[in-house]
């Protein structure tokens, strides 16, 4: 059984679009690690240091020798999402610098689980160019799953996803609904019993097109024209191991 758990990647993982009630992005991962937490009669612990925003280079880069230097015996990667929605991207390149990582992670004794991104192209501008490198990258993806020590959970074949009650208001990321759903996957290939994550769920009104647009299209292109990111001088949520919140193993979760 795993004690020590870490995640690195972009806002998917840190949780965007699900919010604990204080206003902290909760998400997936977070409630994996409650899921794992309440199915260990270990001490178990959990960080997280995917941070919105960031493209493949900074995470692997960046995250992943941090998180290997932590000790994990499973790590969580996702990534190379927003590479994928920038005008040039080599899938290839990517894939390659992925398997690099996977074999580093291996390499110090950890279990690697590669999380996809729920398939968020049939609500966005744009996206069947997006599906199409979305497709090509989810192949790449998935021949990892035969790799020793090496877990692949392939959210973006989830027809379930389709839904558009699992997307926040921007379309892009998931809200508390998806997020569940991403867990129960992540557990469930794990072999861990997912919770039932009780509390009512609000879910946003959803906005026009003009609307969505305007608030949320608009702005995002405007960064990317800018080079800037919405991860721009945001540190880790939880940088080092520590207790999971006990909210999150679903014994005593609460209303958004």
């Amino acid at each position: 059984m795993h004690t020590k758990f870490a995640v690195i990647g972009d806002s998917f993982a840190e949780g965007v679009g699900d919010e604990w009630p204080d206003g902290s992005p909760r998400g997936w991962a977070d409630l994996v690690a409650g899921g794992l937490a309440a199915a260990s009669d270990r001490t178990f612990t959990y960080a997280n240091l995917a941070i919105r925003g960031k493209l493949l280079a900074p995470i692997l880069d960046d995250q992943l020798p941090t998180a290997l230097r932590l000790g994990p015996d499973l790590l969580s990667i996702s990534g190379g999402n927003n590479d994928i929605l920038r005008p040039r991207v080599s899938i290839a390149a990517n894939a390659r610098r992925i398997t690099a990582g996977l074999d580093a992670a291996v390499r110090t004794g950890a279990d690697v689980l590669f999380v996809t991104v729920a398939d968020m192209t049939r609500h966005l501008p744009l996206g069947r160019l997006i599906r199409r490198r979305g497709d090509e990258y989810a192949d790449h993806i998935r021949s990892w799953a035969d790799r020793p020590n090496v877990t692949v959970v392939d959210n973006w074949t989830d027809a379930g996803f389709h839904d558009l009650a699992l997307w926040a208001p921007d379309r892009l990321h998931l809200n508390t609904l998806g997020h569940r759903r991403v867990a129960a996957n992540v557990l469930t290939a794990l072999g861990v019993p997912a919770p039932t994550w009780d509390g009512a769920v609000r879910l946003a009104e959803r906005a026009s097109t003009i609307e969505h647009l305007r608030v949320h299209v608009l702005p995002w292109v405007g960064r990317r024209l800018t080079g800037r990111s919405s991860g721009d001088g945001r540190t880790p949520k939880s940088a080092t191991l520590g207790p999971v919140r006990e909210e999150a193993t679903g014994l005593e979760a609460r209303p958004r």
